[in-house]
């Protein structure tokens, strides 16, 4: 994707090797109050940290991976990342502002 920024490269590939995450919000669900992202009740979202040049937290960038829901029995393992486990390889996202806008990220 040409739209993303170098920085998130590797939190890309972290994500597709299931960690280890250097931010401890890496992997938490992300959830898509606003329905900015498609599927609100049957996907699952999980967010990771792009550290965002200039900023001293976690700053605005962010990749979000969707998934289908998985059933409790179907859960994948504690550190399996949402893009290898779901059904279909999930959809990942980039985001610059923090949720306001998502753009897909075709590899």
């Amino acid at each position: 994707m040409r739209e993303m920024p170098q920085e998130a490269r590797q939190p890309l590939h972290l994500i597709r090797r299931g960690g280890p995450y250097p931010y401890s919000r890496d992997g938490t669900t992300l959830g898509n109050y606003e329905r900015r992202l498609p599927g609100a009740r049957r996907v699952h979202y999980s967010e990771y940290t792009v550290a965002t040049p200039g900023s001293r937290n976690r700053g605005a960038w962010r990749i979000v991976i969707g998934c289908k829901r998985q059933s409790p029995a179907k859960s994948p393992p504690p550190g399996t990342p949402g893009l290898a486990y779901s059904r279909g390889g999930g959809v990942a996202y980039y985001t610059a502002d923090h949720y306001e806008t998502f753009r897909r990220i075709v590899e």
